[in-house]
């Protein structure tokens, strides 16, 4: 049939039965928008250009090699200012044309694409390639107005083809489908490339290049780059299975054979049934159609328990494959919008809306009874973007509200003097120095497009397509010349059935002749997600007695714990660096049956080993709250297994820091003058963390921070743990003890050398910055039931484990550092089983190569890339505290009366 334009928006409106946002409000919140891009923007161009990204906290630029490797994650990186690229179409959409001038020349002048590096072929095709195509698309459309570009001839174009033709050598392998990734100079084949050893690839990496590859052959008059992209589709296709009409996770390039075969709509598979929806909007080719409707018939009916997105395994569709749902299926609301199915989009996007005011934002990964899985937060855009589908298709002035939330979130919890930071840690709002090129390339352009008028807009966004980077095609590509060399992707007549197309856009007025109507999906939903976060409810072996004591249930510094050990022919030793070190003999059993409980307790703890990677530890937050800083600063600590638990504190702890002499607090304290009513600093090492404790608190402290000996440990690369008593009892410890990673402390130690006195708030999460607000609705953290984190040795008829001494609470499973004989081989990845998913440290953004890889990839891939990547300095804190505050104190007025405004 012929080409089909029709528009992203759909037909009609509702009235919600709320009050309508004002005019005026709404003009104000996009004024807000507008005033944050600026923020983030002018720190990047400012203090990171031309590097590929910004470090928020730290003011500088991110450029690979220079820094510490983030694994995959830094694929997206390339040396070719990838903010500045990923940025252009939006400064056109936000009506600063001046600024999207002085940028394209910048990019003209400055941007190299021959580097000799490694990226990724996803990333840089949807960032880069889109970002200078939609460049490009904005570039003629200013041109042709008249007034601006006029100097413009069409310089974007020719850089996104030869990119183009970099990124096709890629594509060379019996599949059609590419390699995850390429040299720019050198291409994949060859010692010089440096990759091209790689068998697998997401399914998302492979299905997300037809619309940008499909735009350049269609401005060029290149048919090579749409007949490589289809002929990845057509591949993806032909391997889907046939029963479920599901695709897995991750493909063998070669072979194509599914390696993972979950199913989802999240991470690595997620913008491959996006791209087949909008490639038939953009391309008008019926095939996309038809494959996107079989598809999705197939979601509904397996993934789809609203609200709930849940992954399925692709042979067996009616068994699920997990219990938990990531943060990247947030874009699939407005998909469905897309498509026309509104009910199952409301629902999921206020499922997603109650997670998000539960923890301010959506953790990374979350369960089905909404409680945290994996903390971080990168800033992603993805429910935003559902947010102002939704609000197109329904007019319900209760989107608006939502964006609202996003906004003030942003502001109250993300925003740093140099930009937004991503968060670390969603349940204490710890930061991570980390501001992702597409928080500036999508985030503010669905926000804007949000609250804007329609006279707001230089153009008019019917007339494009968005990708999964929100670049801007135009859809009149639709009609643009190709080579009918192109291969059609018909496999046959009969496949063809018109019972697969949906071809009209519905009218909201006919699906909801009842105003109330949205309203009523949403209240159910909002009701289950208030009810969660229940306690788990504790172990029951089936089959078999249960031991005297369960691993899970064991604690270090509980005596009847230790004599039922003792029992079981299990004794506990306390190590000089820190650990805890588990034997058992099992002659020395009082009894047959006590010795074989010890076998099965030891057996526990190595299978609570394993465990770590899938569950973390709900950190403490320490925020220096003193001037200049004013709350702006958040480090990561772990929490102490004695003393008062800052979980159970509405207000936290708050005092002024100092260090204590000896630094090490395993002696009387010397100091005692300065250290009484504060909270004492020391260093970890030489005693158990009990002892320095009860030293400090003799001394008058009021509370105390252990800051970790080994140089360059940091929270962003070690994973939390959990300081545990010396074996005796702690009861008398009446003060809370937290713990920092070198690097964390090291930032606190710089600020109390520039500034004597420095006030810091020790809590269970972060509280908003600069100004004092009331608590909220306490979050729900992460629960579990692993006492204690254990690290297996080897067992025999002696089993030997050996735990750091920050063992977990009751509450919270936690990771110890392995004993030096066992770094080498026992990495902590290597105990989770072949289908577990990437640990929670890694980046997971659905359309990324960071998520592709770090959830599809095979673990020994990755780890061979980070040892291949050259390391930085890791010490942030370097760069001097003053250099720091510089533009803190240039920020500091205009966010304060940001506040005023708010408040």
């Amino acid at each position: 049939m012929p080409a089909v334009l029709f528009s992203l928006m759909l037909l009609g409106a509702l009235c919600s039965l709320g009050q309508a946002m004002s005019r005026e409000e709404r003009h104000r919140l996009r004024n807000q928008v507008v005033e944050m891009f600026d923020h983030a923007y002018q720190n990047y161009m400012d203090h990171a250009y031309p590097a590929d990204e910004l470090m928020p906290l730290t003011c500088r630029g991110r450029v690979r090699g220079l820094e510490p490797s983030r694994g995959d994650v830094d694929d997206a990186l390339g040396k070719f200012s990838l903010t500045l690229i990923d940025t252009l179409d939006t400064l056109v959409l936000l009506n600063k044309t001046t600024e999207f001038e002085a940028a394209v020349r910048r990019v003209l002048t400055d941007v190299r694409l021959d580097n000799d590096i490694v990226v990724s072929v996803f990333e840089t095709n949807i960032r880069v390639l889109g970002g200078l195509l939609g460049g490009h698309s904005m570039a003629v459309m200013l041109k042709e107005g008249g007034q601006h570009m006029q100097w413009y001839q069409d310089e974007l174009l020719h850089m996104a083809k030869d990119l183009g033709f970099r990124l096709l050598p890629a594509f060379n392998t019996s599949s059609g489908l590419p390699y995850p990734r390429v040299n720019l100079k050198f291409g994949v084949r060859g010692p010089e490339t440096r990759t091209g050893t790689e068998t697998d690839t997401c399914t998302a990496c492979a299905g997300t290049i037809i619309l940008e590859f499909a735009a350049l052959s269609r401005f060029t008059g290149e048919p090579v780059f749409e007949a490589h992209a289809r002929r990845a589709l057509d591949f993806l296709w032909e391997k889907r299975q046939r029963n479920s009409n599901l695709v897995g996770t991750t493909i063998n390039i070669h072979s194509g054979e599914w390696v993972r075969r979950d199913s989802g709509v999240g991470a690595g598979i997620d913008s491959y049934y996006e791209y087949l929806l909008k490639a038939y909007v953009l391309l008008g080719d019926d095939v996309f159609l038809q494959r996107f409707n079989i598809h999705y018939a197939s979601i509904m009916k397996y993934i789809s328990q609203p609200p709930l997105l849940l992954d399925v395994h692709i042979h067996k569709p009616l068994l699920p494959a997990r219990t938990w749902m990531d943060s990247l299926l947030a874009f699939f609301p407005g998909l469905q919008v897309l498509k026309g199915d509104i009910r199952p989009a409301i629902e999921t996007h206020e499922m997603l809306y109650q997670v998000t005011k539960k923890h301010n934002f959506l953790p990374e990964a979350f369960t089905t009874d909404f409680r945290v899985h994996w903390a971080q937060h990168p800033l992603r855009p993805e429910f935003a973007e559902s947010t102002y589908f939704l609000y197109k298709a329904t007019g319900d002035p209760y989107y608006l509200e939502a964006g609202r939330t996003i906004l003030d979130n942003l502001n109250r919890f993300a925003r740093v003097p140099c930009g937004f930071a991503a968060m670390k840690d969603v349940r204490t709002g710890s930061h991570e120095d980390r501001m992702d090129s597409f928080f500036l390339a999508e985030m503010f352009k669905y926000l804007f497009l949000l609250f804007a008028d329609a006279e707001d807009l230089p153009f008019d966004v019917e007339d494009y397509v968005f990708t999964t980077e929100a670049h801007l095609l135009p859809l009149s590509l639709s009609t643009a010349p190709h080579s009918s060399s192109i291969p059609s992707n018909r496999t046959s007549k009969e496949e063809l059935d018109d019972s697969n197309f949906d071809w009209t856009c519905p009218n909201t007025r006919l699906l909801f002749p009842d105003p109330a109507y949205p309203r009523n999906l949403r209240e159910p939903i909002r009701s289950a997600v208030d009810k969660s976060c229940p306690r788990p409810a504790p172990y029951r072996e089936p089959g078999m007695g249960r031991p005297p004591l369960r691993a899970q249930d064991f604690m270090a510094n509980n005596p009847e714990h230790l004599e039922l050990l003792r029992r079981m022919g299990v004794s506990l030793i306390h190590l000089k660096d820190g650990r805890v070190q588990l034997v058992q003999h099992a002659t020395q059993a009082v009894s047959a049956v006590a010795a074989e409980d010890g076998v099965r307790f030891m057996q526990e703890m190595m299978e609570l080993s394993s465990q770590q990677q899938k569950e973390q530890l709900p950190p403490r937050a320490i925020q220096i709250v003193s001037h200049p800083f004013f709350g702006r600063v958040v480090l990561t600590a772990g929490p102490a297994q004695f003393g008062i638990d800052l979980s159970k504190s509405s207000t936290g702890l708050r005092g002024f820091a100092t260090v204590a002499e000896p630094y090490s607090g395993c002696t009387e304290i010397t100091n005692a003058e300065y250290v009484r009513g504060r909270i004492a600093l020391l260093q970890r090492g030489q005693c158990m963390f009990a002892e320095k404790a009860r030293h400090i608190q003799k001394a008058g402290a009021i509370g105390g921070i252990v800051i970790d000996d080994n140089e360059g440990s940091s929270s962003d690369t070690a994973p939390l743990f959990q300081m545990a008593g010396d074996g005796r009892s702690t009861d008398d410890i009446t003060m809370p003890l937290l713990f920092l990673f070198h690097k964390e402390g090291n930032i606190l130690l710089e600020a109390l050398k520039e500034y004597r006195e420095v006030e810091v708030l020790l809590s269970d999460k972060a509280r908003d910055r600069g100004v004092d607000v009331q608590e909220v609705e306490e979050d729900c953290l992460t629960e579990a039931t692993t006492p204690t984190s254990f690290e297996p040795i080897g067992q025999s008829r002696m089993s030997t484990l050996e735990v750091d001494e920050l063992a977990p609470e009751q509450v919270t499973p936690s990771q110890q550092e392995v004993s030096p004989v066992e770094q080498d081989t026992s990495p902590a990845e290597e105990v989770r089983p072949p289908e577990e998913e990437a640990s929670p440290a890694e980046d997971v953004r659905p359309e990324e190569e960071a998520t592709e890889a770090d959830l599809a990839r095979p673990k020994e891939e990755r780890d061979s890339e980070d040892r291949e990547e050259p390391e930085g300095d890791t010490d942030s804190s370097s760069q001097s505290v003053d250099e720091l505050l510089a533009d803190w104190r240039e920020d500091l007025e205009a966010f304060q009366q940001m506040e005023k405004d708010e408040l």
